[in-house]
């Protein structure tokens, strides 16, 4: 037996557990070794439906609507998908394996020989998004900061690096270091992926199983697996299957900050007269729009997107149901139209930083988000200064 495998027998059914590194080409093989040896009477892979499809089709990404994606409010959701996919191709760049393929090998091995296969993971939109609602706002920030911090990174790991980080200590250490980071991420990426991974496989009827996941996931998927087992838990995972309904405060902030931004507007001119008030608006509209203008330039925007993002975001941050992002990114768009070749190319620029912002559909949604975050800063920093004026 590998260090690889864990085995866990419950009852009369075994669970093989088969701890793998995404990027590692010694993973891919010992998934098919197992499969051929074991025999197994079902196969568990940490992977879902539409990751599947990403992998199993090469011109998935090219089905993307640049328009309809920023219009459905999935920009934040598409990029950060993308910024984690660019992150575990340039891992695995060295090494001539792709992210995920010892999870693709498993159930092309598995289906060949007609042994079935569960897709035992959530759906990846689900968990970024549970990871996200689950975030304040500067972890949110924090966040975007290391997932875009990530496409500087030039690291490339050898095959031994990759073998290390599959042991014991350095994924406790790796999961201590996120855990201080983002404890909340932490918790969506990975507490909660091991119970539902882990209820997943155990509600599988057959003798022997095998599971292939990540190896950060073994030790609390075998925590679960016991539980349950022993009857302590429910194989139930209903509370962490969908995206949790918004809190009340947070149905209530996008409408609160511009209800407070105008009270203030009106006590201005109440206090002080016309003057004050349009003092106070046009401290509102420098600060806002500046740094929502820096934030498309940051992004290499058109200069007529930097120009209407400046004149916008003011007014969009006052407007609950329209982000400057929004006016941006389709003005960027309807600009810099993304091209056939742009989607075509889609999964090889991401492999880099310039080509982030090479290719027009990931251009599109880096002026998206810069302009964002541009107006989300803004909005903070502008109560100080018009709070200033008024003594």
């Amino acid at each position: 037996m590998s260090d690889s495998e864990t085995r866990v027998q419950l009852q009369d059914r075994e669970i093989i557990l088969l701890g793998t590194a995404h990027v590692s080409r010694e993973s891919v093989d010992e998934a098919v070794r197992l499969i051929e040896e074991e025999e197994p009477g079902r196969v568990c892979v940490e992977i879902d439906e539409s990751r599947l499809k990403s992998l199993t089709e090469e011109n998935s990404w090219s089905k993307l609507n640049v328009y309809q994606v920023i219009k459905e409010g999935k920009g934040f959701l598409i990029l950060a998908n993308l910024v984690l996919s660019s992150f575990q191709r340039r891992l695995g760049s060295g090494l001539d394996v792709k992210p995920g393929e010892e999870m693709m090998q498993a159930y092309r091995a598995a289906t060949e020989r007609g042994v079935p296969v569960t897709l035992s993971d959530r759906e990846i939109h689900v968990t970024l998004k549970r990871a996200w609602s689950k975030t304040r706002f500067w972890g949110k920030l924090k966040l975007l900061s290391a997932l875009l911090g990530s496409i500087f990174q030039k690291e490339e790991l050898t095959a031994e690096d990759i073998e290390e980080l599959k042991k014991q200590n350095a994924l406790e250490n790796m999961m201590g270091e996120l855990a201080a980071f983002l404890p909340s991420i932490k918790e969506v990426l990975i507490d909660e992926r091991d119970r539902y991974l882990a209820t997943s496989i155990f509600q599988q009827q057959e003798d022997k199983i095998l599971a292939v996941v990540g190896a950060g996931h073994v030790p609390g998927i075998v925590s679960w697996l016991e539980r349950l087992d022993r009857g302590e838990v429910q194989p139930d995972v209903a509370d962490i299957r969908e995206v949790p309904p918004k809190k009340k405060l947070s149905r209530i902030l996008p409408w609160l900050i511009p209800a407070v931004v105008a009270g203030l507007f009106a006590y201005g001119f109440f206090r002080a007269g016309w003057q004050m008030g349009i003092s106070m608006f046009g401290m509102w509209v420098l600060v806002n729009g500046s740094l929502s203008a820096v934030g498309a330039l940051a992004a290499l925007a058109h200069p007529l997107t930097i120009l209407v993002t400046f004149a916008s975001a003011p007014f969009t941050s006052l407007n609950p149901t329209i982000g400057v992002g929004f006016v941006s990114g389709l003005l960027e768009a309807v600009l810099r139209k993304p091209r056939v070749s742009d989607l075509e190319h889609l999964q090889d620029d991401i492999s880099s930083f310039r080509g982030f912002f090479r290719n027009r559909f990931t251009h599109v949604l880096l002026v998206f988000f810069f302009a964002s975050i541009g107006s989300a800063v803004g909005t903070f920093l502008a109560f100080p200064f018009i709070l200033r004026l008024l003594g």
